[in-house]
């Protein structure tokens, strides 16, 4: 590049020549200004453009800020030249952030060139996708990427960056990413021939399934048998094998991916994972040649013992890993010790028995002085896992005095681990009283206040330690030097059990005093006012020391500090009640006992280490805590009914297992529906009997989407007769699933996974046609939504405020009658949009028929966006043929809750003014096609903007081609929203400007959207 731009090589060779920073300085402004002008000029080719982008591109990567080149990178990616676009993307990727203005104006660019055939140009769209990923570009690219990595005709090398780049969309905007939709299709990349992309996958499903694992339970079985074959078959490239170790990257992945999800009930599933974990282990005898081979082989090993103590802590294969364990800990490098440490660790966090670990106690507690962090950190961890009740004298005797020289960033973490071992593991109160206290004396400013909270808990709690814990704490109080947290424990304790010791020798009412008093002068606010309740107390318990105390509050009552002063006149009133008054008894009465609560300690302890990239699949302490975490990470995970087959057996095996496992319900009494021949007038169709031709029943349907319904779809009536689509009698969301189908070799069709319909997990259905039948539709209430040579879906709709009604037709075209028909919506949004059939939906259709669905819908509150729609999903059998699915989006937008107003021109803009401008205004300006003879496709411009029920407004704008709409959104739970907008396009530059204001911004971008979209050259489905 540098050899073929001489004035970038001249620029780069000013640069380096000049000696000190001002003159470097000079030259980069003038040559700034240059490049200004020349952009201000215009008038430049691409090579142009790409030389004078490449100065501005390596003028910022010295650390300058740059202001120009911006719109001609957005210009040069859509050069069709190679170094021009790669100079784009560059600049793009540099001078862009996520958030920046002009990412919408290059989100079509990136768009087609991934639709591109050239893989150079995907992937440097997917690199910029990746580099920018912001939450618009995540909506608007998601699925094309998706779409790339799924691809047929995609290369290995795009597959493996979409998946990265998908990977990296969905850890910034998880919520834009449809996993449950994709997770299917993604789950059988992990069978691609190609190991580089099944690695890039396996990370990718690995993220997505922490936060659905029932979405990716196909994984399981599939990894499984991948790593049988890396480890049996020696099924890899030969390119793939690392110092001898079978590609060591993807069986890591693979054997983590196998630990998020719950160990398998199948007992065939276990004994393979065990064979391949143990032929791992065996493996990993052999001596290392060198550093490389060493560090390979243990990579693999340490993944695969945690998975075999993730799915068994008592199997032998555990058993025989744990003695590897015991030689990895004193091994001389210090990676060995780190992981081998771990591992224990992992082991003690769940395995009932800790006898393996203890033989290495002595070890374990020498690795606290090792000369690495790292290690010191997880000796740390794995003490405070196999801590129990017959060891815990001797690890938090270690761990105090280690406490003492310890790292300050450790510090903190051992104090919450000492604490939590001496509560839970103290057999004797006086052992606990003095390890806490000696805790709080030695760390000091690193003892949160958690700490010394559950210490004053516990001792309130425990009548049998109140003597010993005030006696205790009187010792360090008289101590020359005390931490704050000290007197805190101090003056609480001493003011509720200070007068059990009051008679001991030594410890008198005045000495108490006397030793609380004296470190009063280096506390805080907050300990003061601890201290000045203790005193309160103190005048209730100690007549003989009233005096000294009210000297104490008499002088607080003029400090500067209003909670000080406020308490210390409040005290003061009541130290002159007399003696023996019940008001002061009362008030000065024994604290209660707190009520029993879970210690704060160990959720603090526990979220310090959720903070990583992917979740841990357990956490540092003792059994106990890791099964209640693991209930509650698999609480959601629908597991199998005996045969697992919900995770280890694939698709096929389900089929014929799940006749075993799920009981055959016995066959549902289909409600009587009419069929084609006996459909009431509601579609203005009649039959004359099934044999008809369906396609006769359908003939007064708009299926080209071309105009809009002016007439009512139902009688017309007063508007109370659509209330009662609120509460239908009959409306479940779910239908019940359809009765088992035998074909002739006796397989059950609908037994899928764990006996679900497989329409329930089916990704959305695509074809030529979908897009532009659903587009058509938001601007129509009539019309296909879906057609092929067995089936033809008809829609219908009628709409009144907030209310509507969606008749759906499904017609069968072939002479065979579909059988185990099953129907069912599935509605995201729930909370939103209220979206029911008006009764069970029919289990069967004849041949040559069609039946009608009734929906009721209710708009409570805002919706929108494409995604973000309900899901109707269909299933049937046809004959003996497979069960065929249908996954479609349901034609209900936010537009048809419009209802249309009349304007003048005077109260339009009056409202358009008090609107304002954004965020309440929405704008979009985008290319449009003209007709035949070059103008403005005016009447279907305003059949799109009356089709989404908004009113078209005569006599506002004098431009005839533009268009003024107005319109009311109804939404139950929200109210009423006002929409007003214009549609002005330009013939001459083939653009329009679509711009709408309303009280809400984001209704204003949805219907923004639904107005824009048909007319969008770029966008539209239906041109």
């Amino acid at each position: 590049m540098a050899t073929s731009m001489r004035g970038l090589t001249q620029y780069i060779s000013d640069l380096r020549a000049c000696r000190v920073r001002e003159l470097e300085e000079k030259r980069v402004n003038r040559e700034m200004a240059h490049i200004r002008q020349k952009f201000k000029d215009g008038q430049l080719d691409g090579y142009q453009k790409k030389k004078y982008l490449a100065k501005v591109v390596f003028t910022y990567i010295l650390g300058y800020k740059v202001d120009v080149g911006h719109m001609e990178a957005v210009n040069l990616i859509s050069s069709p030249k190679y170094s021009e676009k790669q100079i784009g993307y560059l600049a793009l990727t540099l001078l862009m952030h996520e958030n920046s203005d002009l990412v919408r104006l290059v989100i079509n660019s990136f768009r087609k060139d991934l639709e591109d055939h050239n893989e150079i140009n995907n992937c440097l769209a997917l690199h910029a996708i990746a580099t920018l990923g912001g939450k618009e570009m995540a909506e608007s690219l998601a699925e094309a990427v998706y779409r790339a990595m799924i691809s047929a005709t995609s290369t290995t090398f795009v597959k493996k960056k979409a998946a990265l780049t998908l990977l990296r969309l969905y850890r910034k905007h998880p919520i834009v990413i449809p996993i449950s939709e994709w997770a299917e299709r993604i789950v059988t990349m992990l069978d691609d021939y190609d190991p580089g992309v099944v690695m890039t996958v396996t990370t990718l499903v690995t993220t997505m399934a922490q936060a659905d694992l029932e979405a990716f339970s196909g994984c399981y079985q599939t990894a499984v048998n991948r790593l049988d074959k890396i480890v049996f078959d020696g099924d890899y490239p030969p390119e793939y094998i690392y110092y001898k170790v079978p590609n060591p990257w993807l069986q890591i992945k693979l054997l983590r991916l196998l630990q998020y999800y719950p160990p398998p009930d199948n007992p065939e599933v276990i004994d393979m994972i065990n064979g391949i974990l143990q032929a791992i282990i065996d493996s990993s005898q052999e001596t290392p040649r060198n550093v490389q081979h060493n560090n390979a082989q243990n990579s693999v090993l340490f993944e695969a013992i945690n998975l075999a103590i993730h799915i068994d802590p008592e199997s032998s294969v555990v058993q025989n890993a744990s003695i590897l364990l015991g030689r990895f800990i004193m091994a001389k490098e210090t990676n060995v010790r780190y992981l081998g440490l771990d591992a224990m660790a992992h082991l003690a966090a769940t395995s009932s028995s800790l006898s393996a670990v203890k033989k290495h106690q002595n070890v374990i507690i020498q690795g606290l002085k090792d000369r690495d962090i790292s290690v010191r950190r997880r000796a740390l961890d794995l003490l405070y896992s196999m801590c129990d009740t017959t060891n815990s004298k001797v690890i938090v005797g270690e761990l105090v005095r280690y406490l003492q020289v310890a790292d300050y960033n450790l510090r903190e973490e051992m104090v919450l681990k000492i604490a939590i071992l001496t509560e839970r593991f103290a057999t004797e109160y006086e052992w606990y009283v003095d390890t806490i206290l000696q805790l709080i004396s030695a760390a000091g400013d690193h003892v949160g206040a958690e700490v010394w909270y559950r210490v004053v808990q516990l001792v309130t709690n425990n009548e049998d330690v109140q003597m010993y814990a005030a006696a205790a704490v009187y010792r360090h109080l008289q101590a020359s030097t005390c931490h704050e947290n000290m007197i805190r424990v101090g003056g609480y304790i001493l003011g509720e059990f200070g007068h059990l010791i009051a008679n001991e020798a030594g410890c008198s009412p005045i000495e108490q005093f006397q030793a609380l008093h004296s470190k009063v002068n280096l506390c805080t606010a907050p300990t003061r006012a601890l201290l000045l309740t203790t005193y309160i107390k103190w005048v209730n318990l100690f007549p003989e020391i009233k005096e000294h105390l009210i000297n104490i509050f008499e002088r607080y009552t003029h400090v500067l500090d209003a909670e000080l002063q406020q308490r210390a006149c409040e005290y003061l009133a009541l130290s002159h009640r007399e003696d023996g008054d019940e008001l002061l008894a009362t008030i000065c009465d024994e604290m209660p006992v707190f009520p029993e609560r879970e210690s704060a300690l160990v959720s603090r302890l526990h979220s310090k280490g959720e903070k990583s990239q992917d979740k841990r699949t357990w956490v540092i302490g003792h059994k106990d805590d890791n099964k209640g975490r693991e209930a509650e990470r698999f609480k959601s995970f629908r597991k199998g009914t005996g045969d697992s087959a919900t995770i280890m057996a694939n698709a096929s095996n389900a089929v014929a297992t799940s006749r075993e496992a799920v009981p055959t319900p016995p066959e549902p009494a289909a409600p009587q529906r009419s069929m084609s021949q006996n459909v009431d007038t509601m579609m203005g169709t009649t039959t004359s009997g099934p044999a008809e031709d369906i396609m006769s029943s359908l003939a007064e349907l708009d299926l080209s989407g071309n105009t809009v319904q002016d007439e009512p779809l139902l009688p017309t009536g007063p508007s109370a007769d659509l209330a009662q689509l609120q509460t239908p009698a009959a409306a479940p969301i779910l239908s019940s699933l359809p009765a088992p189908h035998l074909n002739g070799n006796g397989l059950v069709h609908t037994a899928t996974l764990g006996g679900v319909n497989p329409a329930l997990v089916a990704p959305l259905t695509v074809g030529d046609n979908i897009e532009k039948w659903f587009e058509r539709l938001s601007y129509s209430n009539e019309g296909v939504l879906y057609e092929d040579s067995q089936i033809q879906i008809g829609v219908k709709a009628e709409y009144h405020g907030h209310l509507g009604r969606l008749a759906l037709f499904f017609g069968n075209k072939v002479d065979t009658p579909f059988t185990s028909f099953f129907a069912n919506i599935d509605n995201p949004i729930s909370s939103a949009l209220s979206v029911a059939f008006h009764d069970a939906p029919v289990h069967e259709i004849a041949g040559k028929a069609q039946i009608q669905e009734m929906i009721h819908i209710e708009c409570k509150e805002y919706f929108g966006g494409e995604r973000v729609v309900p899901i109707l999903r269909l299933s049937w059998l046809v004959g003996d043929e497979e069960p065929k699915m249908l996954v479609l989006k349901l034609p209900v937008f936010l537009s048809k809750f419009v209802e249309g107003v009349e304007l003048e021109s005077g109260p339009f803009f009056e409202r358009w003014k008090i609107i304002g401008g954004p965020p309440r205004e929405a704008q979009l300006i985008f290319p449009i096609k003209l007709t035949s003879t070059g103008a403005v496709d005016i009447p279907r411009n305003s059949r799109i903007v009356a089709g989404n029920r908004l009113s078209v407004l005569g006599n506002i704008d004098p431009k005839p081609e533009n268009i003024v709409f107005a319109g009311v959104l109804h939404m139950s739970s929200t109210g009423k929203v006002g929409i007003l907008g214009r549609v002005e396009p330009n013939r001459d530059a083939k653009l329009c400007r679509v711009t709408v204001r309303s009280t809400n911004e984001d209704v204003s971008a949805e219907i923004l959207r639904l107005t824009s979209k048909p007319i969008n050259v770029d966008m539209a489905a239906s041109l």
